[in-house]
């Protein structure tokens, strides 16, 4: 079964979790051949109810003690832009889509997603595209992120957050 997996980390990111679960979007994603939505809502206090996305098989969580088994039966991502979600998520070699949270401020997620993007390891959006980016995205475009070498990602980020 096709599957996506939405994951906002500790955080809370409601508004992604809402856009995500609206009907326009479901429907894209069955559109795309996606048959289940897995979410991970975290600190989120908007919960999807059972049976409200009534054409896609709908799994909702807070946490898990590990999240490592739902990237890998994931055929697409969407996560926020927190880094560990998104090097979770690429390490898992999975096709990324991370949705900034534009309304945190100071917060270098959008940094990050850009560098990420620059370097064709993800596409990025915002909940205000997310519905145009999910019709028309071409995720053959994405280039592996290799893991296993942590100082790469540790400069990496030095240089997206503008450290170095």
């Amino acid at each position: 079964m096709k599957t996506v997996f939405v994951t906002v980390g500790t955080t809370s990111f409601d508004e992604l979790i809402e856009d995500i679960t609206s009907s326009e979007n479901v429907q894209t994603l069955r559109t795309r051949g996606y048959e289940r939505l897995v979410l991970q809502v975290g600190r989120g206090s908007y919960v999807p109810a059972s049976g409200s996305c009534p054409h896609i098989s709908l799994e909702v969580f807070r946490f898990k003690d590990s999240i490592a088994d739902d990237f890998k039966q994931a055929d697409l991502v969407i996560s926020h832009a927190g880094a560990g979600s998104c090097l979770e998520a690429l390490g898992a070699g999975k096709p990324l889509l991370v949705v900034v949270n534009d309304k945190l401020m100071g917060n270098h997620q959008l940094e990050l997603a850009e560098q990420l993007h620059a370097d064709s390891h993800l596409l990025y959006c915002t909940c205000r595209t997310l519905t145009e980016t999910l019709r028309t995205m071409d995720l053959s475009v994405l280039q592996p992120f290799l893991p296993g070498r942590p100082q790469l990602f540790a400069d990496f980020l030095d240089k997206a957050l503008g450290v170095q």
